[in-house]
């Protein structure tokens, strides 16, 4: 089969033959034969040496639809082995896509458990953009954060994979939505999928701007951590919470506890979820009609220059591979 495979490290993905794989039944493994693969800033970071354990070579991508072998139509749920404790994950917890091959292939072998169906709704390329991202922010949202109809939503980082459906999600649960970008134009397009405005926050006085436009906030849903940090604790509402799901922008700098305790904030850390909350992610994007935004479709082939145009953060929506 063709696959694209990070064959050593710090180094771009070579489209490559690999062995088909052989599954075996007994200890529950299914082949899935993929359709769409979809990228995820964790598969860029993975080829610039960035992400700890990488262990070459390895086939990449952790999003990923297809066919079961039984012609059964699937969505893969990319967080496994998350143990018994939904508040966080056990050690062996890990994700598809390293140190397991992953979905950028022709065919993968997985858990029967990590199987489920493909909301009919969806195309096969928007059920592909859909769980890694989705898990994500369903999460930090939903489970963490709790949020309510009526409370008005910060997310930062508009045009993410994560962002873009933690915007979705919030204005399916009744909730007002703002985002923060470093453009103008993700900001508008934001906006298209429902966000109620932003603030691009390369301005000089952009927390003071969207605080003049949009008061303070109940929840706010954060990637980048950072010294901009301290900039949502000040939008941050009376007895706000704060999940931060990445920290792109590096260590929090110059943060004063006294706003923190003063306010009765509580700021809590996400990654991924627990099967369970994979389930009921699926049933909400089917509950509520819930689409997937998109950037492109592009052919598995030309997938390595695809995960290498993620370093430019140029994309509103998921990148997806097409096998």
């Amino acid at each position: 089969m063709k696959a694209l495979v990070l064959t050593r490290e710090k180094s771009p993905l070579e489209y490559i033959d690999r062995p088909d794989p052989v599954a075996n039944a007994a200890e529950g493994e299914v082949i899935v034969h993929l359709r769409h693969a979809a990228l995820n800033r964790r598969d860029y970071y993975i080829t610039k040496g960035m992400y700890p354990g990488v262990e070459p070579p390895v086939i990449l991508g952790s999003d990923g639809a297809g066919l079961t072998e039984g012609g059964r139509e699937v969505i893969i749920n990319p967080s496994m082995n998350w143990g018994p404790d939904p508040r966080a994950q056990q050690r062996k917890f890990a994700i598809i896509g390293m140190p397991s091959d992953g979905t950028f292939a022709e065919q993968i072998i997985v858990d029967k458990a990590q199987l489920f169906d493909k909301p009919s709704h969806l195309s096969s390329a928007e059920a592909a953009a859909l769980p890694l991202a989705g898990l994500t922010a369903y999460r930090a949202l939903m489970s963490k954060c709790q949020v309510r109809r009526g409370e008005r939503v910060l997310v930062t980082g508009a045009g993410g994979g994560v962002a873009q459906f933690a915007t979705q999600f919030a204005r399916a649960a009744g909730a007002e939505v703002w985002v923060t970008s470093s453009s103008d134009s993700k900001i508008q397009q934001a906006v298209s999928l429902g966000a109620n405005g932003g603030a691009n926050y390369t301005k000089d006085g952009w927390a003071k701007s969207l605080k003049a436009d949009a008061e303070a906030f109940d929840v706010i849903i954060d990637s980048a951590g950072g010294d901009g940090f301290k900039d949502l604790v000040s939008l941050a509402a009376p007895a706000a919470r704060i999940c931060f799901y990445g920290g792109t922008r590096g260590k929090i700098n110059g943060l004063s506890p006294q706003i923190i305790f003063w306010k009765q904030l509580t700021i809590m850390g996400s990654t991924m979820g627990t099967a369970d909350e994979f389930e009921q992610m699926l049933r909400f994007v089917r509950e509520q009609g819930i689409h997937p935004q998109i950037d492109r479709v592009v052919p598995l082939a030309d997938g390595a220059a695809a995960v290498e145009s993620m370093g430019t953060s140029s994309q509103f929506g998921k990148i997806v591979l097409e096998v």
